[in-house]
């Protein structure tokens, strides 16, 4: 290994390292200072130290989001040359998302359906989080019937993923729109590649400045932005949050940890012929800002970064496989939603059927599609899936105390997930190549 290579590999896992002490830290100090919250030096330190460090660092990362993925997807387009192969890796790519998220749906709800995390406690229903939460988001609304949680159709997504303005899809940080301009434009250059060589030249130079500025981001601000994001996390929920929902709390970490090592192991192990402990290994420093960010879209520059320097996974199949996942491949999110369907549903006294339980399976799976990868939107989502199956989504009231650290678990889900398929597809796609030539 050449003295350049040892010297990037020391510097990711320093930054990684850096990183960790900065995710416990946030969890010792925000446990410690949750106990005495009502002080007002408490909240005062955690508005303008705490919640300023993770929000700067946050704003920071979601400032490259739409450069990197822009400029991603359109080399990455240009890279793989030809359109309809460029076809056959895009049908692959969302197959094997929609196969995990229904996967991972199914393991949720097997779990919470063993562990039974609401049996009993139907007394939960009544608490004030739940008056609270229907207030806030229906009105006070009281019939299941009549609260309206805007669900899309499956049209009004489909034509959601085409952009009327880029310009605004870019200020909204529309990511499946980006997306699709993005490969329009990748594949206008490939039809005009002789026509418009400087035109590529600019955009690998403007992809060496973007990422420079990624990396220069997560050596002076991560490790002090994941400590800021995690504290004040652990501030607001604090570990007797987990204590009042510990059942739920657990089955959610049951699901994560059973689709993360059985799924994506498998899929690395026999599909991509590699060692899980070395995907890992190689991951880690994208899992630790998933952890902190809660954020597929804000973690995604370090993600390519991960799977295409540590992974080995080519530019051409990561940079379109990955932005794409991080819009379409909610895994971690769809576990949530099985575990907390499962939940209410036992707090409400409704034994869902199967067929109840295979709607859920669907419609959480089609709701995954296009939903953007930022904090708290599996709430949104899950509002959704209750409503489609007459369950009251204002007992998410209940759950939304501790939803901030469960995000920051399945997001490391999410964005593994991303990088598992793109390693997969690369794999084929390098077979593929040797049996071609």
């Amino acid at each position: 290994m050449s003295d350049v290579h040892k010297k990037k590999r020391s510097s990711s896992q320093t930054m990684t390292i850096m990183i960790i002490a900065g995710l416990i830290l946030g969890i010792i100090v925000g446990s410690i200072f949750n106990i005495f919250i009502d002080s007002t030096f408490v909240q005062i330190v955690d508005q303008y130290i705490f919640n300023v460090l993770g929000q700067v660092f946050l704003n920071l990362i979601f400032m490259m989001v739409v450069p990197v993925v822009f400029i991603s997807i359109v080399l990455g387009v240009i890279n793989v040359g030809d359109p309809k192969k460029l076809g056959v890796i895009g049908i692959k790519t969302v197959g094997f998302y929609l196969m995990t998220t229904a996967i991972a749906i199914t393991i949720a709800m097997g779990v919470a359906n063993l562990l039974n995390p609401g049996e009993g406690r139907g007394i939960l229903l009544e608490s004030s989080e739940v008056t609270e939460y229907r207030n806030a988001e229906f009105g006070g609304e009281s019939d299941v019937d009549n609260i309206d949680v805007n669900p899309q159709s499956f049209d009004e997504t489909i034509i959601s993923f085409v952009p009327k303005n880029f310009f605004s899809a870019m200020a909204e940080t529309n990511m499946i729109q980006i997306i699709t301009f993005a490969i329009f434009i990748g594949i206008a250059i490939i039809v005009l590649q002789d026509k418009v060589p400087s035109t590529i030249k600019l955009l690998q130079e403007f992809e060496k400045i973007v990422m420079t500025i990624v990396m220069a981001i997560m050596k002076y601000f991560a490790a002090l932005g994941a400590f800021g994001l995690v504290a004040t996390a652990f501030t607001h929920a604090g570990f007797g949050a987990i204590e009042s929902l510990g059942m739920y709390f657990l089955c959610v970490l049951i699901a994560l940890l059973l689709h993360f090592v059985l799924i994506y192991g498998s899929m690395v192990r026999f599909f991509a012929k590699k060692s899980f402990l070395w995907f890992i290994k190689g991951f880690a420093p994208a899992m630790t800002v998933g952890f902190s960010t809660s954020s597929s879209s804000a973690v995604l520059p370090v993600s390519l970064k991960a799977a295409q320097e540590n992974l080995k996974i080519r530019e051409s199949i990561s940079s379109f496989v990955q932005p794409l996942g991080a819009t379409v491949n909610m895994d971690g999110t769809a576990i949530m939603q099985g575990v907390a369907t499962v939940f209410i549903a036992q707090l409400s006294g409704v034994d869902l059927s199967i067929t109840e339980m295979v709607t859920v399976v669907v419609i959480a799976t089609i709701a995954s599609i296009g939903t953007a990868g930022v904090p708290g939107v599996g709430l949104i989502m899950l509002a959704m899936v209750l409503t489609s199956i007459g369950l009251d989504p204002a007992a998410i009231g209940i759950i939304i105390g501790i939803d901030r650290l469960l995000d920051m678990t399945r997001t490391v889900v999410n964005i593994s997930g991303d990088a598992a398929v793109a390693l997969v597809i690369n794999e084929q796609e390098t077979r593929k190549s040797k049996v071609t030539n």
